[in-house]
């Protein structure tokens, strides 16, 4: 397995740049197709609204408006591209909701790049996107810090592990990183030992699969008591100089009506590395 096909969510974001160079990065690493992707959305006119030149007026400022985040996208595209050796790229302008969008296209992805969301940034971007597609796209989605990463991304990977299906699905699409990284650490959060689920000795199972697959990998098993999972997980993550969490999540999506465990919740709320989440 290998990411040969890299989707990357361009819009005029002032991070935007943070997560392309991200996504460049890895299209040279891995020698994938990068696919920047920018959405024009629909014009909502109000619901009272007048029609006549009033309507003219207010087609004229959205074409405006939309046009000019299109060239910030595309610049920050064009400029990502150039700083690095990818081996082939694409740039799409679809028009319609960014996050339908993503879904859409991801079937015919191996990876998605995603930014964070930043509570101060101005843009149309809805603010639980990464949610959003995570649960229905299908695809593994790596999430950008709006703060910034230091690059490559990748080489020390805290791998979360309960045992769900969840997580198994996450462990299986990160193996192109999980196989080049240094530093592999599989953290396993109050486990319980049992016949099925963890097993006789939780850790052992996946650390023994990942083996197989070239992984180098050591088990570290702790203890939330009264904290919260997701603030160990970072923590943890702190601990031993990650630059890269896998974990997978759970939850469900309806009609913008996002819902998440609370361990999703926390780490994407207060990221400070990316993070590949799976469905």
């Amino acid at each position: 397995m290998a990411y040969k096909t890299i989707l990357v969510h361009c819009d005029a974001s002032p991070k935007v740049g943070q997560r392309l160079t991200v996504a460049a990065e890895l299209a040279e690493r891995y020698g994938a197709h990068l696919v920047g992707l920018h959405a024009r959305p629909p014009l909502e006119a109000p619901i009272f609204f007048e029609g006549g030149v009033a309507m003219d007026s207010l087609f004229a400022s959205y074409e405006a408006s939309a046009d000019a985040d299109q060239a910030v996208a595309l610049a920050a595209f064009q400029k990502a591209v150039k700083e690095r050796r990818v081996p082939s790229h694409e740039w799409r302008v679809t028009d319609g909701f960014i996050d339908s969008e993503l879904v859409l296209q991801a079937r015919y992805t191996d990876l998605l790049v995603l930014g964070q969301t930043d509570p101060d940034a101005q843009t149309p971007t809805p603010s639980d996107l990464p949610e959003a597609v995570v649960l229905a796209s299908g695809r593994p989605t790596l999430v950008v810090p709006h703060i910034g990463v230091r690059a490559p991304v990748g080489e020390s990977v805290l791998l979360c592990w309960n045992a769900s299906r969840e997580s198994a699905r996450a462990a299986a699409d990160a193996l192109p990183f999980l196989r080049m990284a240094k530093k592999v650490v599989i953290l396993v959060v109050d486990p319980r030992t049992s016949p099925d689920g963890h097993g006789a000795e939780p850790g052992a199972d996946v650390a023994l699969w990942l083996t197989r697959h070239g992984v180098k990998v050591t088990v570290q098993r702790d203890v939330a008591a009264d904290s919260d999972v997701g603030a160990v997980i970072l923590s943890r993550a702190a601990d031993i100089g990650s630059d890269l969490i896998v974990m997978g999540v759970y939850g469900h999506s309806r009609v913008r009506e996002m819902v998440l465990g609370g361990v999703s919740r926390t780490l994407l709320s207060s990221m400070t590395i990316p993070v590949l989440i799976s469905h």
